[in-house]
C-alpha cells in the first residue's frame, strides 16, 4: 500500500470560534493506493489526519478509508470536496457514500 500526500488545511478560524472552538485544527489528507493481486488493478483510497492543538495539548483523530475506487479521478475529486469544505474524519465516510451515490444516481 502506498500512501501520498494529497493537501493540508488549518480550519477557517471563525468557522471555528461558531462553534465554540478556539484553539487551531489541521487537516491533512492523503491518497492511498493499492496493487490487486491481479498485479494489473489498482485501488485507491482515503486518509484523513486531524490534529488539534489544545494549550499543551496535542490531539490527533484519523479515519483510513481503503479500496473505494479503482478510479483514481473519482478519488482525487473527493479529495478536492473535503479540502473545500473542511470534512473532518468523523463524517469522511458520509460524505463518501453521498458522492457515490450520485455517481450511480446519474
Amino acid at each position: 500500500m502506498n500512501k501520498k500526500f494529497y493537501d493540508g488545511i488549518f480550519m477557517e478560524q471563525e468557522n471555528l470560534r461558531q462553534n465554540g472552538i478556539y484553539h487551531q485544527i489541521k487537516i491533512d489528507y492523503y491518497k492511498t493506493e493499492k496493487l490487486l493481486e491481479d498485479k494489473s488493478t489498482k485501488k485507491y483510497g482515503i486518509e484523513i489526519v486531524k490534529t488539534e492543538y489544545k494549550d499543551e495539548e496535542t490531539k490527533v483523530e484519523c479515519n483510513e478509508m481503503y479500496e473505494i475506487s479503482n478510479k483514481e479521478s473519482e478519488i482525487n475529486e473527493i479529495l478536492e470536496i473535503f479540502k473545500q469544505n473542511e470534512v473532518t474524519p468523523i463524517c469522511a465516510e458520509d460524505v463518501i457514500e453521498d458522492y457515490l451515490y450520485s455517481l450511480n444516481k446519474n
